[in-house]
């Protein structure tokens, strides 16, 4: 076949990829009905998206992802060039306002750190410090920042961009350890081109981190494996940290068996000469004693860790699996949704013929990137947020479908479109939506309540029986935005009966318990103190609040709303009309 001929068909093939990927965005958008997520679904996202200018916009993200195609950039320091990339992607991010009600007791938690010490976190964590659901890990790391450089969410935020993009550099180092250069950055690229990622690296979560510190525990495991020495220790100690961030890593942890016997199979292969053979023996019995070795270490810290808050622990599993393991089943978002809206169709579908390519090729070091997929879906684990972890796992996958293909051309032009296409969705959908959530009011009256000249702001909320949410979980939240001092008294009359919560996925905020620190009224009078008001919605002020507010004077009232969710935070902000 002429050059001639094969240039025509390379030029065919690329041509096929902006009408695909164009296709692909007016299948999802005329069944966007059918995305259940609920946060970033596109019944939501797309609702008023005005197509006349995005669909243009679409084009033109994808022309000039041909033109970024061509100088290929895999080729310039391909872990610098990702980091730097992921990282500033997400910053842009970091305008959004913290829309899981979550991070009320993350923040809370880290607070109580920068307020009173390490010491004094650890040991009344599961006593006076409820630790509902989560392990102390993550939350410990954000209360020493806020100790040890300030208490601003800008910090927090930079913490996650940094570790989201060296979880993507990690992903790169996986692949170019089990297979190659360019599997490795394909899968770390395509990180990228999952939108629904950077709705949540900007939020005080605990998910983001354990994203980085399971890819970590992969890739560290592989490496120890490999190479032995000091990786022993650090994959050790990885592998505790992975434990102690989320109770739904102990299942995921899982991998690192897959990756031990797929290690020892590999040493096991039949060799011609003796020599080859006593070569593998030695190689098997190194892969033994390290695998050994980082076991003993590892259970020996998890151990100790366990023996000291093993009442904590226990009575946390019971509660998983009495509440939360069922919860799952209600609260979950379906697959379709999860691989289709939330990533992009190309990566999953280079996922699912990555399967074919490796029964073809007999390649067990698939089991490796494929084990935890496979485990979600027979164990029908539907909700986004614990699927998010594995897509370091999940883009491996798609990159190693897509490493069939012999065009590198084609090949790098198909990761650019992913992520230029999702990039676009998630900066000119998801992120307008999101900032006119309910909770963007809580963001903005913290921000307004830094430029008042008084130092002291009095919160109060007025519980709704329509809500499914406790008001006064939004304290912390508004404490995030302001540095004024937060005074708050919570009062537990209005908490609905246990059977009216028992199964809701928000029933802990109705067990909010009142920090110590909100609970300080030193050096307060009305002189030099802003009042908050937080209700659900545009509510009628009960007549005791009235009251409360006589002599004061409305500054602003904060109410954006989507009208979607059932609790829609209002925050109004007065001061005595003689401040000013």
């Amino acid at each position: 076949m002429s050059e001639k001929v094969l240039s025509a068909k390379k030029n065919h093939y690329l041509l096929l990829v902006p009408f695909l990927s164009l296709a692909s965005f007016i299948l999802l958008y005329l069944f966007r009905h059918v995305d259940d997520n609920r946060l970033t679904s596109w019944k939501w996202t797309f609702a008023y998206m005005d197509m006349v200018w995005f669909v243009p916009l679409l084009v033109l993200g994808l022309t000039l992802a041909y033109a970024l195609s061509l100088l290929k950039y895999e080729q310039y320091k391909p872990a610098l060039t990702l980091f730097l990339s992921s990282f500033t992607v997400s910053a842009f991010f970091w305008s959004q306002p913290e829309v899981i009600i979550d991070v009320s007791r993350y923040f809370t938690y880290a607070k109580h750190i920068e307020l009173y010490g390490a010491g004094q976190f650890l040991s009344q964590w599961g006593k006076s410090m409820s630790p509902w659901t989560d392990l102390p890990l993550v939350p410990f790391i954000y209360g020493l920042i806020f100790k040890l450089v300030g208490e601003s969410r800008i910090y927090i935020q930079l913490f996650n961009s940094i570790l989201f993009s060296l979880t993507v550099v990690l992903t790169y180092g996986t692949g170019k350890i089990l297979w190659s250069d360019d599997v490795g950055f394909y899968a770390g690229a395509m990180i990228m081109g999952i939108p629904y990622i950077f709705s949540q690296v900007p939020l005080m979560l605990v998910d983001v981190p354990t994203m980085f510190l399971l890819t970590f525990s992969v890739y560290s495991f592989i490496k120890a494996l490999e190479k032995g020495s000091a990786w022993i220790l650090l994959s050790s100690f990885v592998i505790f940290f992975t434990i102690f961030s989320k109770y739904s890593t102990w299942m995921m942890l899982s991998v690192l068996v897959v990756i031990f016997f797929v290690y020892m199979l590999k040493n096991v292969e039949r060799r011609t000469t003796d020599v080859e053979r006593e070569i593998k023996k030695g190689e098997r019995r190194s892969c033994l004693l390290r695998g050994l070795s980082i076991a003993v270490i590892t259970l020996f810290l998890t151990g100790i860790a366990l023996l000291l808050t093993s009442d904590v622990i226990l009575s946390q599993i019971a509660f998983l699996r009495e509440y939360q393991a069922p919860g799952l089943r209600r609260w979950g978002e379906s697959f379709v949704s999860t691989f289709l809206f939330q990533t992009h169709p190309f990566i999953t579908l280079s996922a699912i013929f990555s399967l074919y390519v490796a029964i073809k090729k007999r390649d067990l070091k698939f089991l490796i990137i494929s084990w935890l997929i496979i485990l979600i879906v027979i164990m029908q684990i539907r909700r986004s947020r614990y699927v998010l972890v594995l897509f370091p796992m999940f883009t491996l996958m798609a990159s190693y479908g897509l490493n069939y293909l012999k065009n590198s051309d084609l090949k790098r032009y198909i990761v650019s479109s992913i992520v230029a296409f999702s990039l676009i969705v998630a900066f000119f959908a998801y992120l307008p939506f999101l900032k006119t959530m309910s909770e963007e009011n809580l963001r903005q009256a913290g921000t307004f309540l830094n430029t008042l000249d008084a130092p002291v702001a009095r919160v109060i909320t007025i519980p709704s029986v329509a809500s499914a949410v406790n008001p006064a979980v939004s304290v912390p939240v508004l404490d995030i935005y302001t540095n004024k001092q937060i005074i708050y008294q919570y009062y537990d009359t209005d908490v609905p009966p246990l059977e009216k919560i028992r199964e809701s996925p928000l029933r802990f905020t109705w067990e909010y318990k009142n920090p110590e620190y909100y609970k300080n009224s030193a050096n307060v009078n009305d002189r030099n103190t802003a009042v908050v008001v937080i209700s659900n919605g545009k509510n009628e002020l009960p007549d005791n609040i009235k009251e409360k507010l006589k002599g004061l004077e409305q500054k602003i009232i904060f109410n954006t709303t989507t009208g979607i969710f059932r609790y829609n935070p209002v925050v109004s902000v007065y001061q005595p009309a003689s401040i000013y």
